[in-house]
């Protein structure tokens, strides 16, 4: 059967040089990096040579970096950290964040009693920046603002700059969680100067289970993980050191290539649009995911004009990979939260799937989609 992987924001595939170093690094160098003789030696050379490489992509020291098991460690990691040890009292977010840091969040507000405000969201889901001005105007306590760069759901891009140059100028601390634009876009540190942000190697064609923090230089942070003096002390526990040296490689290729690749599946995204637009004028995009410059040119996120409560379950047949949106289509009778947030009731409801691509999509594969997507909606 012919199948189709359209889920790249989920999870992407392994580059084949990733799965060639990660295999390497198994098999060569098995000591523990905190052991000191050769064996560890060799093994936190690896550590602290992808600690500094990664480093470089974003323009700031290798002591920044922690290295995590992946994005929701990171945010979990900042954002408890930043209440229990950096004196915040009061986090500003959105509704339509990834549930890593809104589940967090949450969980602080009970524990710690923070106050926690929400900025407001338009119906496309873009950040109303006058309103977080506001927040930071109305509440004197000090402040974390928490927005992430690219939704995972509706791809809508954040305006990291204009957020950094606010925080600034009311004293607030400022972390994004860019698990969805690491490896995809450029982002230097010292021109867009954010406090805190995370990566997961498996969003750019990187192992699973890995992923880092970078975290100012400056701030005290505390591991959540106790048991050892681990990433100079931020995280307990053995590196991971072959899942490091693959993610190391990953982000490496997925920088090189970045403009190039950032071209082709941006073309792939335009035909993908047209053709579905050329089945059906009434098909419609949740948030800005159709807008080549607003939103990230991996994610699509395509409403229907109707429930088709198998739609998900007919492309699986045809072998096509792709995640839901609304209720029906999730699995839960809740949805998604970031669509419920953001559309009426009644648009809520029609089927959305979020279709999303990768280097490795090619034109065929979205031709053939757009057949099935034709016979499951006729």
């Amino acid at each position: 059967m012919k199948t189709v992987y359209l889920d790249n924001a989920a999870t992407s595939p392994i580059d084949h040089r990733v799965i060639e170093r990660i295999s390497e690094v198994m098999s060569s160098t098995y000591g523990n990096p905190s052991s000191t003789h050769q064996f560890g030696r060799k093994a936190r050379s690896i550590v602290e040579g992808a600690r500094k490489s990664i480093a470089k992509h974003f323009n700031v020291t290798a002591s920044e970096i922690v290295f995590t098991a992946g994005g929701s460690e990171a945010d979990n990691l900042i954002l408890k950290n930043a209440v229990q040890h950096l004196k915040v009292k009061h986090i500003i977010s959105s509704k339509i964040e990834h549930h890593a840091v809104l589940h967090t969040i949450e969980a602080l507000a009970v524990e710690f009693n923070i106050t926690v405000s929400y900025v407001d969201v338009d119906e496309k889901g873009s950040i109303d920046y006058e309103h977080l001005s506001q927040l930071l105007e109305e509440n004197t306590d000090k402040t974390l603002v928490s927005l992430m760069y690219i939704n995972n759901e509706i791809g809508n891009i954040l305006d990291l700059k204009k957020v950094c140059e606010i925080c600034k100028e009311k004293d607030a601390l400022f972390h994004s969680d860019t698990v969805q634009g690491i490896g995809h876009y450029h982002i230097d540190l010292q021109q867009t100067p954010i406090d805190f942000m995370v990566a997961s190697a498996h969003k750019f064609h990187g192992p699973k289970g890995v992923g880092f923090a970078i975290i100012k230089k400056g701030f005290g942070i505390k591991p959540q993980l106790i048991g050892g003096e681990q990433e100079r002390g931020a995280r307990a526990g053995t590196e991971n050191v072959h899942n490091i040296a693959g993610m190391e490689t990953a982000l490496d290729i997925a920088i090189t290539s970045l403009e190039e690749d950032a071209k082709n599946i941006t073309e792939l995204k335009c035909y993908f649009i047209d053709g579905l637009i050329g089945l059906n004028q009434n098909i419609q995009f949740n948030g800005l995911s159709k807008d080549e410059n607003a939103s990230s040119y991996t994610i699509l996120n395509t409403r229907f004009s109707k429930n088709f409560p198998m739609f998900l379950f007919n492309l699986d047949l045809k072998g096509i990979a792709a995640s839901g949106g609304s209720a029906c289509q999730s699995g839960s009778t809740k949805g998604s939260h970031v669509l419920n947030g953001i559309l009426s009731d009644e648009e809520a409801e029609k089927t959305s799937v979020r279709f999303s691509f990768s280097k490795y999509t090619t034109k065929n594969e979205l031709a053939y989609t757009l057949e099935v997507i034709k016979e499951i909606i006729q």
